[in-house]
């Protein structure tokens, strides 16, 4: 029943129009800044091209013998860009056929897999990195963990976001062994949320990827910065949006949310009343007049008819920089006072703003398309000056929050991240099936038109 229904899937996307191309020329170094220069307009999106017919066992990119671990590790492909529907579409199909075949062999739960071991177990590894096209056919076989292994293991690792450690700890083990049909259902989430994001794409935008929390920015279809970020936890999760960057706000005063004043600040000052002064906090009326703190029956359960508001500084909790991109849902991308949390591989601890690990470097990337003499050593200089200042960007940026926990970059390399929200669960194949037929991000017009973009859904 489980292969009859993905088969429908699969018919759908794979007879609907493909996803309408855009790629941008230019192939900048990776972490090498462009020039500066005024913010270009967005990418129009060309016709479709003809979709190639779906071949059972095709894989969906490029092969071990052609990508190693260590090529993947400096990769500078988007998370998102303008073909990513489409790669995952064709992912799905390669994914099918793994699964019609039988799917990949489970390794025990006590097995013991490092460089250097031997037997039935490493058998088993051998089978399981070639069908998942982390290692090539023609070292399938053999008992011995050799370095064909271990770069196999090295690749499966960086497309699953483990640590490249080559042997095979407790969480590789238990990602090699998440069943196919699990990756089929990530792949599938996925798309079905891409079908609802109405994204205008540019030459210069920026990305969180929130599963994998990182951010990238991307000029000219390459990640010139690829930065680690912390997102919301699982009960404060991070939404999905798109918006743009408007302005860089330099040692930015931190508006407390009323939820957080509700459910933490009211709770701290009950049983510390020196708790606001201590965090340089203020309780602003309706005037943003100053009201004193003792004037307020902080053991009342009555909503706050009162903002709080952090001042600027080494204290405050959007540390020293703020990246505005109004949306909604008044979340935005900002500097920490607590960095040892970059340092962590689980990043889920924020109430859904996204904190980013130099935060800086990124700013000046951003800046490079604003007023000029704003470059990384200026930002530091500003910061240095203890001032609030916000620095408006001449011309918006594209920036998109998304939720992908399996994705293909354009190299065809398939990428997949836990479900930390439990969003995949969601998933609906039935409405997943209907609209692909629409082809995604775009759909024809009602005749022979050109084709436009569409929002399929507000979430």
């Amino acid at each position: 029943m489980r292969t009859a229904l993905f088969a429908g899937v699969i018919v759908a996307l794979a007879s609907g129009p493909a996803l309408a191309q855009g790629s941008v020329a230019g192939q900048p170094t990776l972490m090498q800044p462009p020039p500066a220069g005024p913010s270009r307009p967005p990418v129009a999106a060309k016709p479709a091209s003809p979709a190639k017919p779906p071949q059972a066992a095709a894989r969906p990119g490029s092969t071990p013998e052609s990508r190693s671990a260590a090529q993947l590790a400096l990769s500078s492909d988007p998370v998102f860009d303008e073909d990513t529907f489409q790669r995952i579409k064709d992912a799905l199909l390669f994914y099918s056929d793994i699964q019609v075949r039988g799917g990949w062999p489970t390794l025990p739960a006590d097995a013991k897999l490092a460089p250097g071991a031997s037997g039935p177990d490493v058998v088993t590894l051998r089978q399981r990195l070639v069908i998942s096209d982390d290692m090539p056919a023609k070292d399938a076989a053999g008992d011995n963990y050799d370095a064909a292994v271990t770069e196999g293991v090295k690749r499966f690792q960086l497309r699953h976001g483990l640590d490249v450690t080559g042997s095979v700890n407790a969480a590789t083990l238990k990602a090699l062994n998440v069943p196919v049909g699990v990756r089929i259902k990530q792949l599938e989430a996925s798309l079905e949320r891409l079908l609802g994001m109405d994204f205008s794409f540019a030459e210069r935008y920026v990305v969180v990827n929130i599963p994998a929390a990182f951010v990238e920015a991307v000029n000219n279809g390459k990640v010139e910065r690829r930065y680690r970020v912390i997102v919301g936890k699982i009960d404060k999760p991070s939404p999905t949006l798109t918006a743009y960057i408007t302005s860089v706000n330099l040692n930015p005063t931190w508006t407390v949310p009323l939820s957080i004043t509700k459910n933490e600040i009211i709770a701290h000052m009950r049983r510390d009343p020196s708790y606001l002064s201590r965090m340089h906090m203020r309780v602003l009326g309706g005037h943003d007049e100053e009201i004193n703190p003792a004037s307020i029956d902080w053991a009342s359960d009555r909503s706050p008819n009162f903002t709080v508001r952090q001042d600027a500084g080494t204290w405050n909790a959007l540390g020293n920089l703020k990246i505005d991109m109004p949306n909604p849902y008044s979340v935005y991308m900002h500097d920490t006072d607590t960095r040892k949390l970059f340092a962590d591989d689980y990043r889920f601890d924020s109430h859904g703003c996204t904190r980013v690990d130099n935060v800086r470097d990124l700013a000046a990337w951003i800046l490079q398309d604003g007023p000029p003499g704003w470059d990384r050593a200026a930002i530091d200089a500003g910061i240095a000056a203890g001032q609030t200042k916000i620095i408006n960007l001449p011309h918006k940026m594209p920036v998109a929050w998304v939720y992908l926990t399996g994705w293909v970059t354009k190299d065809g390399v398939v990428q997949f991240r836990d479900d930390v929200y439990r969003h995949d669960e969601a998933l609906d194949r039935d409405a997943l099936a209907q609209a692909t037929g629409a082809g995604g991000f775009v759909q024809p017009a009602p005749t022979t038109g050109p084709l436009k973009r569409v929002s399929i859904d507000s979430r």
